[in-house]
């Protein structure tokens, strides 16, 4: 490793390191969609797996909870908070093709075991990435309690199904429940998608805590608001039209969001100033 000591390690731990932001163009994130389509395609196979997992996924939540669309409804929308964690392989899938080096089963079972085989050698290695995954797990947790109390407490007769939901909540001309609902979801999920559309890549690919982590993505966001606002918008776009499609779409949109949000941190994030965590070959 070389003996280069960065920038950032002369500063103190209150004022941890933020790598610069790259400027894009307005009109990028279709670029990162076609980028992640474009890896998509060089891997199919192992690339449509995470999708119809997660389909599955939410096939198997729908049945759980079909005779509780109050639930179901949280459940979905907390399920777009945790997704960056559910596509950390789709990252470290495209950081290998960006790198020439081989993918295959064995490089996923590396990123999601990594952070247990070299515990031992390196505390601090990969629990960034399971502190990170927890903190959106307990948000999207809050917000399925959220949602499913508010549902629950405001809708003037019991929802069972989507119909009821439509009718009683969504088009109700007399209840603001819908827009208190969507409402309360956009606050949450701003803040969520502005701490992590970088994040789960930057903790993958670069030796930084959750902290740095949170703030370069709030970072980028504030530097692009406009891109970054229509990346937000064809996420929960292409979500949506996946979840609607009884999630057989998820298994085509998934790894086309989890390889493109990939490309996105490249784009945004000039990360040549931070130490590497791991190749898909092994730690560096």
């Amino acid at each position: 490793m070389s003996s280069h000591t960065p920038p950032h390690s002369t500063q103190t731990r209150s004022e941890p390191f933020l790598p610069p932001i790259l400027p894009i163009a307005m009109d990028q994130p279709m670029q990162w969609l076609a980028l992640g389509f474009k890896d998509l395609a060089r891997a199919p196979f192992l690339s449509l797996m995470h999708g119809l997992f997660l389909a599955i996924f939410g096939g198997f939540i729908t049945l759980l909870a079909h005779d509780q669309f109050w639930l179901l409804a949280g459940y979905l929308s907390g399920f777009l908070v945790i997704a960056p964690v559910l596509a950390t392989s789709l990252y470290a899938m495209s950081r290998a093709m960006e790198r020439g080096e081989t993918v295959n089963f064995d490089l996923l079972v590396q990123t999601w075991t990594q952070w247990q085989l070299r515990l031992r050698h390196q505390p601090d290695s990969y629990w960034s990435l399971i502190r990170f995954g927890l903190l959106l797990g307990m948000a999207a947790t809050g917000w399925v309690i959220t949602s499913a109390a508010l549902i629950t407490l405001m809708a003037p007769a019991p929802i069972h199904t989507p119909v009821d939901f439509i009718r009683l909540v969504v088009l109700s001309p007399d209840n603001p429940l819908f827009e208190i609902w969507l409402g309360l979801g956009g606050m949450m999920a701003a803040p969520v998608f502005a701490s992590s559309v970088v994040s789960m890549p930057l903790l993958l690919d670069r030796k930084v805590t959750v902290l740095q982590a949170v703030l370069t993505s709030w970072k980028a966001v504030l530097t692009h608001p406009i891109p970054m606002a229509l990346w937000a918008f064809l996420i929960i776009g292409f979500s949506i039209l996946g979840i609607f499609s009884l999630f057989l779409g998820l298994i085509l949109i998934v790894p086309m969001l989890g390889h493109g949000s990939w490309h996105a941190y490249r784009h945004l994030v000039d990360v040549s100033d931070l130490e590497e965590r791991m190749t898909g070959q092994g730690e560096q």
